[in-house]
């Protein structure tokens, strides 16, 4: 494994067969970017390796900084609730960041979410591959404008596509979404209703393929 700092995380990755408590275990010394030098910890993904269903949102908020796992700060919980609302249970699913460290910026006490740079999104690359390689999802779902554009390029755009498969190798069926912090963004509460059942039917979307490849 590297020991030295570089702008691509391949080479972090273990050598060998790799299993995810491996990948795991490597990612939390990648200095594949400078984000590890902020950041309290990596915060990898989370779930099982037969995970038929993975979702990609863009980072690690502060909470999950703190905590290290993915989506369990306010936009986790506006996450469950639609898993929840779509029929989706999140513990058979495999969830993660396209990237895996906490970009932010201070505010007084307050450390604010800063989205990440294509070269950092690109240097992390790797971590994702490597993850979606071992598990082999039949549904990847991304969540959010990050995670589409790491997949599909900077000229992809989520309004134009959101909801319904798209063209990919990841798995047989991909498809773009909203990411649910962008929910909480949403100007009053009208709004955040109308953004939240929206990423509701997308996630109904979801889950109709999932019990259709069950059958």
């Amino acid at each position: 494994m590297a020991t030295r700092k570089t702008s691509d995380a391949e080479p972090f990755l273990p050598e060998g067969r790799r299993t995810l408590p491996k990948l795991r275990e490597a990612a939390a010394h990648c200095q594949g970017c400078d984000l590890y030098l902020h950041a309290t910890q990596t915060v990898f993904g989370e779930g099982s390796t037969g995970a038929r269903l993975v979702f990609v949102g863009e980072q690690p908020g502060d909470m999950e900084d703190r905590k290290g796992r993915p989506f369990v700060g306010p936009a986790g919980r506006v996450f469950d609730r639609a898993l929840e609302a779509a029929g989706i249970a999140r513990d058979t699913t495999y969830v993660t960041n396209a990237v895996k460290h906490f970009k932010f910026e201070e505010r007084g006490k307050a450390r604010l979410h800063k989205r990440p740079r294509a070269g950092e999104v690109k240097a992390c690359r790797p971590w994702l591959s490597a993850e979606l390689e071992l598990i082999r999802p039949e549904i990847v779902v991304l969540l959010g404008a990050t995670a589409a554009q790491a997949i599909f390029g900077p000229s992809f755009r989520i309004t134009h596509s959101r909801g319904r498969p798209l063209e990919s190798t990841l798995a047989k069926v991909v498809i773009a979404t909203a990411h649910p912090s962008s929910i909480l963004r949403a100007p009053d509460e009208e709004a955040r209703h109308a953004a939240f059942e929206e990423l509701v039917e997308d996630l109904r979307v979801v889950a109709k393929h999932l019990n259709e490849k069950a059958k």
